[in-house]
C-alpha cells in the first residue's frame, strides 16, 4: 500500500452589482489588519505541505479492509504492516511534484504517487493516486517498524 496525500478547500466568491463607496480612510486601516490577520490564522490552520516523506508513519485500512500502519525511515524505505502483525508491503518512497510515490518490492505495478493530504500528527486526511484511488490516512508519530518473521 502506497500513501500519501491533500487536502482540498473550495472557496466562492460573489459580487454584488453596486459599487460601494469607500469608507474612511481610519476604517480602512481596521480592515485592513482584519484581514491579515485573518489571512495569518487561516495560513497557520493548514499545515505545510510535505518536503519529504521520509521518518513518518501512518495508519489507515486498505481497500481489502485490513487495518494497516506504515512507516518511511530516513533513507526512503518504507515498510507496511497489519496491526494484527502481517507484513503488507515494503520497498521505496519518494516526494516527487508534492506527491509522495512508492514503488513496492512485492510486486511489478512500478512507481504509484498519492497526493499529500498535508496533515499533521494527529490528524487525518484524504490522499488519491494517480489512478484516481483515495484512502483516508491518519499520519501518527514516527515509528519504525521492521518485517515480521514468518
Amino acid at each position: 500500500m502506497r500513501v500519501t496525500i491533500s487536502l482540498a478547500m473550495a472557496l466562492a466568491l460573489c459580487a454584488c452589482s453596486k459599487t460601494a463607496e469607500s469608507p474612511p480612510a481610519a476604517d480602512n486601516a481596521a480592515s485592513e489588519t482584519n484581514v491579515a490577520t485573518a489571512d495569518a490564522n487561516a495560513a497557520a490552520a493548514t499545515p505545510a505541505a510535505l518536503a519529504t516523506i521520509n521518518e513518518t508513519s501512518w495508519t489507515f485500512t486498505d481497500k481489502d479492509g485490513t487495518q494497516v500502519k506504515e512507516s518511511i525511515d530516513a533513507k526512503g524505505n518504507y515498510i507496511a504492516n497489519s496491526l494484527d502483525g502481517k507484513h503488507v508491503d515494503h520497498g521505496t518512497a519518494v516526494m516527487k511534484n508534492g506527491k509522495a510515490c512508492f514503488t513496492s518490492a512485492m510486486d511489478k505495478e512500478g512507481e504509484v504517487c498519492w497526493t499529500d493530504p498535508k496533515v499533521q500528527v494527529g490528524q487525518s486526511g484524504e490522499t488519491t493516486s494517480d489512478k484516481g484511488e483515495k484512502l483516508t490516512v491518519t499520519r501518527i508519530a514516527y515509528e519504525t517498524l521492521t518485517m515480521p518473521k514468518s
